[in-house]
């Protein structure tokens, strides 16, 4: 166990929770959100959609079976601000472990807070919607409550914020690793089919994997790559990612998804989503407290089936406006009726704002990497039906 320190955490409506320090002594100010996974923290903390956000497990004891090596992990360091839990295991039991969760983040500069009444925040977020906050372990500053609140309140917030400058790659690279041991059943073998070019919007590791375990040679390119570059590439079709942060003030990459729409067939996940839908025209708006967890439940308009996804996300594309550029509804989350995805009408485009790569998180999505595939082949976008009749391929095992 590391040694007691104090930890609070403040929000900008004045509230300061008290609890223990882990991790690194340091003061990070963010979005205060919550995450309802059970399991995979430690892909939570590497997911680069968390950038510039300070997370919240609700399950209860976190850190128990520690840290895993980098198969495990979703980009090549944490990415969130700071980590709030109920409970940090006193041990780390696990075969595959290398490293506690506290050392883990002392390692890297990140703060966590344990023993603070986690139900009551999250009810808190869920009420009130997410909020700004400060996490805070530096015992110099800790005690001044009034500070920490000022603190909070002077950052930017999310909203209009441009995240996906801070995670992407400054350079182009390929990737080749697939999914390994991790591998289903189902899962392609072989050699590669296709070439993609993938835009990094902050994405995870296991979206690429999923891509090259589906026949794709994959490359990698910045988000500030223009239609131009990447079609330089030649690819056979385009990828665009996930990330952190308001899609909409990500102007360079609606702009090169403008001009490729038409030219290459393009699928988008989370961020790529709502991307692809303002590129078409459509419009997004902040969610109250956003989508983050493995327990989602998303229904296809299409057959009226629903799949359990894994989602990391504070923004959504408005339905309707979508629909009046030209795109089609196909999956809407049974929460709140939001869209959780859609094709175009006409040419080979469509996005899924759930995680179907997963880590953490069900399958049962899998299959929307296959109908990927098959679109570059046959040159038109899946309709749900056909989504669902890839899904049934996938689980007839």
């Amino acid at each position: 166990m590391p040694e007691l320190r104090i930890a609070k955490l403040a929000l900008e409506d004045g509230t300061v929770f008290t609890g223990t320090a882990f991790g690194a002594e340091a003061a990070a100010v963010g979005e205060v959100v919550f995450n309802t996974s059970l399991v995979g923290y430690q892909e939570i903390l590497t997911d680069p959609s968390y950038k510039g956000q300070i997370v919240t497990m609700t399950y209860p004891q976190i850190g128990n079976y520690g840290i895993a090596n980098s198969a495990d992990e979703e980009s090549a360091q944490p990415q969130v601000e700071g980590f709030i839990i109920k409970e940090l295991s006193p041990i780390a039991s696990n075969f595959r472990s290398v490293e506690t969760l506290d050392a883990y983040l002392k390692r890297y500069g990140v703060p966590g807070i344990a023993g603070i009444d986690t139900r009551a925040l999250v009810r808190k977020l869920r009420i009130q919607g997410a909020l700004k906050g400060i996490l805070c372990t530096d015992q110099a500053v800790v005690k001044d409550d009034a500070e920490l609140v000022r603190r909070a309140n002077a950052w930017g917030g999310m909203a209009g914020a441009d995240l996906v400058k801070v995670v992407t790659p400054k350079e182009a690279y390929v990737w080749a690793e697939d999914k390994g041991e991790w591998a289903q059943p189902t899962d392609h073998m072989g050699k590669a089919q296709c070439h993609v070019v993938a835009i990094d919007c902050g994405l995870k590791r296991n979206i690429l994997r999923n891509l090259v375990q589906s026949g794709c040679k994959v490359t990698i390119v910045p988000a500030s790559a223009t239609a131009a570059e990447i079609l330089a590439h030649d690819p056979s079709g385009v990828f665009v990612s996930n990330g952190p942060g308001d899609p909409e003030p990500v102007h360079y990459v609606q702009k090169a998804l403008q001009a490729l729409i038409g030219k290459k067939p393009i699928f988008g996940i989370c961020l790529g989503h709502q991307l692809l839908g303002l590129a078409m025209g459509a419009s997004t708006y902040k969610l109250k407290f956003g989508h983050r967890g493995g327990n989602q439940p998303v229904q296809n308009m299409g057959t009226g089936k629903v799949e359990i996804t894994s989602q990391n996300h504070g923004f959504a594309v408005d339905a309707t406006s979508l629909g009046e550029r030209g795109g089609e509804a196909t999956h809407i989350n049974l929460n709140d009726r939001t869209l959780e995805g859609f094709r175009h009408k006409t040419e080979p485009v469509f996005a899924v704002q759930y995680h179907p790569e997963a880590s953490p998180g069900p399958h049962d999505a899998t299959y929307l990497f296959d109908c990927f595939t098959q679109m570059i082949k046959t040159g038109k976008s899946p309709t749900a039906e056909e989504m669902f009749a890839a899904q049934a391929r996938r689980n007839a095992v």
